[in-house]
């Protein structure tokens, strides 16, 4: 037999974990002091009815996650709206209020959405996309995400771009112990992400396989989550065997391809 090297392909999608908020050590609530806003400013549009601007009357604005916004009647800051709330488009709060830092006011991404010109169904979105990994083991899908995040535990990190690589994948054969591939010089396991997002790939190598590699092989993935498997049935043809498989394929392709006399074609 010559030899021969076979790999055996696991593509797993994997579950992370996107917490809106990570509780962690706080010195208690966090207290904002808002600040006046210039009414010679032509951004500012303060709503009809609103008092002359008196800075003195902005009261402390609390537990702002996502930080502070221009207020109905463009005099005070207030807290903005958090990631996936109801919003108002343009400068000027109307009903729902502003977005807050990093964010964006536009149509509802999510599944059943409705159309562009449904008011209600406009919600605060994250500019920055970018997952984030950070120093407690959490991954955040945005980094509104971590900000939010960050309010709660102010000593908070980021460890790096992308999500936490926290899944392990092993390799195991049906009727042996313990994972591959132990101390078989001729299989070796290879992982390494992709090949889309969040997701993590692995394979089996046996190097010159012979009739004794035959098998069902598994491979396992695991995470905080819990853990996904997949599976494969190897088997090794001889050379007498391939030749027979060979010829079989022949035969019944030229059976397909024979034409049908019995049937009329003209």
């Amino acid at each position: 037999m010559q030899p021969a090297v076979c790999a055996l392909l696991c593509a797993l999608h994997l579950a992370w974990t996107f917490p809106n908020s990570t509780p962690g050590p706080s010195s208690g609530p966090v207290v904002l002091e808002p600040k006046p806003v210039d009414s010679a400013d032509p951004q500012v549009l303060a709503s009809p009815g609103c008092p002359p601007c008196d800075p003195s009357q902005c009261g402390p604005a609390v537990g702002c996650r996502a930080g502070l916004v221009r207020g109905l009647c463009g005099c005070c800051e207030e807290c903005g709206n958090v990631l996936g709330q109801s919003c108002d488009p343009g400068p000027t709060p109307r009903l729902h209020g502003l977005c807050g830092t990093g964010m964006r006011c536009t149509v509802d991404p999510r599944p059943g959405a409705r159309s562009v010109e449904d008011q209600d169904e406009l919600i605060c979105v994250c500019d920055q996309q970018e997952a984030l990994c950070a120093s407690n083991g959490n991954t955040y899908r945005s980094r509104c995400e971590f900000r939010e995040a960050l309010f709660f535990n102010p000593l908070l990190k980021v460890k790096g771009k992308g999500p936490c690589k926290s899944a392990t994948i092993e390799w195991r054969r049906d009727g042996h112990e313990g994972a591959l591939p132990g101390d078989d010089p001729h299989l070796s396991v290879q992982s390494r992400g992709g090949p889309l997002k969040f997701e993590l790939s692995s394979w089996l190598q046996i190097e010159g396989a012979g009739l004794e590699d035959a098998g069902t092989y598994q491979c396992v993935a695991r995470n905080k989550l819990g853990a996904v498997s997949a599976s494969a049935q190897l088997t090794i043809l001889t050379r007498e065997d391939l030749s027979s498989y060979l010829a079989n394929s022949i035969s019944e392709m030229h059976q397909l391809l024979e034409p049908d006399y019995d049937q009329d074609l003209y």
